[in-house]
């Protein structure tokens, strides 16, 4: 169980993060410290999570939905965005996604290269490797969108 509050702790730190902790502070209206809490890995606060209500207003204004992925993740659940909801734009098409998938992907192997060279991968690089692999991930969402409107 303490792997879980880990893991979501790791993801409720990107989410305030892509938004901004100013933001993440005007949007939830928490202070800085108890947003801090919300994803501290010291003992003293193992038992606090972010609340549902901030994590849905949170991933509003984010870039990717961080924690319901990750609890998507913990049940083997694939997301998938809802297509007739215009407020989503997504420029381009497959041939622009699959560009973007390639320079994404070549990014994610440079991460890799650098992190294991000396055969040991750091926390920084675990989480430069896990910022590119979520950014990997968005492309793949939205050439599965793309792909989608093309086939309907």
């Amino acid at each position: 169980m303490a792997d879980i509050g880990t893991y979501l702790k790791k993801h409720t730190e990107a989410l305030v993060k892509d938004v901004g902790i100013e933001a993440a502070c005007q949007i939830t209206g928490k202070s800085k410290a108890t947003l801090g809490r919300y994803y501290s890995d010291n003992a003293e606060h193992a038992d606090r999570f972010i609340p549902v209500d901030a994590v849905a207003r949170l991933e509003g204004a984010a870039s990717y939905p961080h924690v319901t992925s990750a609890l998507a993740d913990l049940k083997n659940i694939t997301l998938s965005y809802d297509g007739s909801r215009p407020e989503v734009s997504r420029p381009g098409g497959v041939n622009t996604d699959v560009i973007a998938l390639s320079r994404r992907f070549a990014q994610l192997m440079s991460e890799y290269q650098d992190a294991i060279a000396d055969g040991i991968i750091t926390v920084n690089e675990a989480k430069r490797l896990l910022k590119e692999t979520v950014l990997l991930q968005q492309v793949l969402i939205d050439m599965k969108l793309h792909l989608e409107e093309e086939s309907a």
